[in-house]
């Protein structure tokens, strides 16, 4: 006797446990706010789309979401049927693609691309207002790198850390263990009170004495104009006062062009010239956010929606349910004009009676 099963639905498969994880700056990323998952989920879905959907859902943070990636792991559909699915649910609100771009070390631009991922169906309102917070655009941001020495595993040679051993319970009749010896301090010799202290070594120079970037700048004055040229008890007298301009964020070249713009014909005074333009002209100090971790990447502007179905990128609210224009009217003119279920059987029964009449009798 035949087992009537209740739903048609496809099992999804597992994710496997080596499933291949993006590189930094790809992958999923989930949503917040979703539903405990249940076993209803995506049952309103096509049964392709629900196979796809309950893979997706498994996946852990930070797994590829290419369509090839995909199209690996789920032998049932190839790349196009993939890439159908995840723009019909695009559509039913479950996932956006964003691009972002990130400033890394040396101040280098870089886009990060991320798949936002929700369990839950959201509309285009919950969307846009989620993609345009600081929390999702640090979510799609790449994780700071850790160092080389706190991710390589150990050497095969390296002993492997082990608890130290319990001590064994004290037997009767064993001796005691023997107290161990007290160590004296060792005394600090008595100077002679008439001894001169050791003078420091000769190369035992302060960084700061003509090496600081403030006195640089100041040394170079001369040197790109002679009318501004100091001495070197000049420099270290002004060094004070261009050090609080680099202090406030400016740079070594705008010090440079507010002291030497607008000069007059003829300079009496190099020194007090450039003393009085370093405390009249000094630049406001600006307020800091809150300064992320080091080797972090900064969020250098706000996230882009990618058309799922062909890549373009927007702004949120310019590409609803996830398509630019052109893909969703695309998207939106093949479900209107796709043929019914009904349609489909009365064709296939036409054909039959077609070839029915076509047999030799």
């Amino acid at each position: 006797m035949a087992t009537q099963h209740s739903s048609s639905a496809l099992r999804v498969p597992a994710a496997p446990p080596a499933y291949p994880m993006a590189k930094p700056g790809y992958g999923k990323r989930s949503a917040p706010d979703q539903q405990a998952r249940t076993r209803d989920d995506f049952a309103l879905l096509p049964t392709r789309e629900r196979y796809v959907a309950g893979f997706v859902d498994h996946l852990p943070e930070g797994a590829a979401m290419s369509v090839k990636t995909l199209a690996r792991q789920l032998p049932l559909y190839g790349q196009q049927a993939i890439s159908t699915a995840l723009t019909a649910l695009s559509v039913a609100g479950h996932l956006r693609r964003v691009r972002c771009p990130v400033v890394g070390a040396g101040d280098e631009t870089r886009w990060v691309f991320r798949t936002f991922w929700s369990r839950t169906a959201r509309d285009n309102e919950w969307w846009n207002t989620y993609l345009a917070t600081e929390k999702a655009t640090q979510a799609a941001a790449p994780a700071p790198p850790s160092s080389a020495r706190d991710m390589a595993p150990p050497p095969p040679w390296a002993p492997a850390e082990e608890e130290p051993p319990l001590p064994a319970p004290e037997e009767r009749g064993t001796k005691p263990a023997p107290e161990p010896t007290a160590v004296p301090h060792q005394r600090t010799p008595v100077r002679a009170p008439d001894a001169k202290p050791a003078p420091p070594a000769p190369d035992a120079e302060p960084h700061s004495a003509g090496t600081s970037p403030a006195y640089l700048a100041l040394a170079r004055l001369g040197r790109d104009d002679h009318r501004l040229a100091l001495s070197a008890d000049d420099c270290t007298t002004l060094e004070p006062l261009a050090a609080k301009w680099l202090t406030r964020g400016v740079s070594v070249d705008y010090l440079t062009n507010a002291l030497t713009a607008g000069l007059p014909a003829t300079v009496d005074s190099p020194v007090g010239l450039l003393r009085r333009r370093l405390n009249d002209k000094i630049p406001p100090r600006l307020p800091t956010a809150g300064s992320p971790s080091p080797g972090a990447p900064t969020p250098a502007g706000h996230l882009l929606v990618e058309c799922t179905d062909c890549g373009r990128p927007g702004p949120p609210q310019a590409l609803p349910d996830g398509l630019c224009r052109p893909c969703r009217t695309a998207h939106s003119g093949a479900a209107e004009h796709s043929p019914r279920p009904a349609d489909i059987a009365d064709v296939k029964a036409h054909m039959n009676n077609l070839r029915d009449l076509l047999k030799p009798v």
